[in-house]
């Protein structure tokens, strides 16, 4: 993942707010075998610290790859939307000479896989894993002897994911004028498609910490 200067990540502290403000949604990638393609997986996540937990269904093709590769990544995405070129356009031009590009939120994790396959393994990633998404607790024991989950831990293999280096990319434009960007913030504001909500308050936050870009 290229990034700009103005597009890095300002602190550790940012990407880590942003992932833990409800984005638990990401892609594994792992190597392929030879002559074949890399594998991808969409699942939820957590983070535990310097780990990734996930579990997969056992027949995933991902599996085999990871086994004689265990060096994997991690992508999480969000708070995009489109720009069109005439809210780009530099003061003094024609609207239609701007050029238009993607906002976008974005942290990669190079990780080292680890499969779990022991079965109270697997229960204890799970209730890990519901405590995240289902705090309220209004769901059945997850033991590795008792239904429902019992049974059907065979059927899933989990992963812990060793993060290794953290690459996060924060792309609104943070270059531009400040009130060029204020403007756009606006813009999506009142477009309201898609996440043109959260896509301008990421604008609007990051112009608050940075101001004017200085290099």
């Amino acid at each position: 993942m290229f990034i700009h200067p103005w597009d890095a990540t300002l602190d550790d502290a940012e990407w880590q707010t942003w992932v833990a403000d409800g984005h638990d949604f990401g892609i594994l990638s792992v190597n392929g075998l030879p002559g074949q393609a890399p594998t991808v997986a969409p699942t939820h996540f957590i983070v535990e610290g310097g780990t990734l937990l996930i579990h997969l269904a056992r027949p995933n093709p991902v599996w085999e790859s990871i086994e004689a590769d265990p060096d994997v990544t991690f992508t999480v995405t969000g708070d995009y939307a489109f720009i069109p070129g005439p809210w780009r356009a530099k003061p003094g031009t024609p609207p239609t000479d701007g050029v238009p590009t993607s906002y976008y939120a974005a942290v990669q994790f190079t990780c080292r896989a680890t499969i779990v396959d022991d079965p109270e393994d697997k229960a204890e990633l799970l209730r890990r894993q519901m405590a995240h998404f289902q705090p309220e607790g209004d769901h059945a024991p997850v033991e590795a002897d008792q239904p429902p989950y019992g049974r059907m831990l065979s059927g899933i293999r989990g992963l812990r994911l060793d993060i290794t280096e953290v690459r996060a990319k924060f792309k609104y434009d943070d270059h531009k004028p400040v009130e060029q960007r204020t403007d756009t913030a606006r813009r999506l504001t009142e477009r309201g498609q898609g996440l043109d909500a959260p896509t301008a308050h990421q604008q609007s936050r990051r112009l608050g910490r940075i101001g004017t870009w200085k290099s």
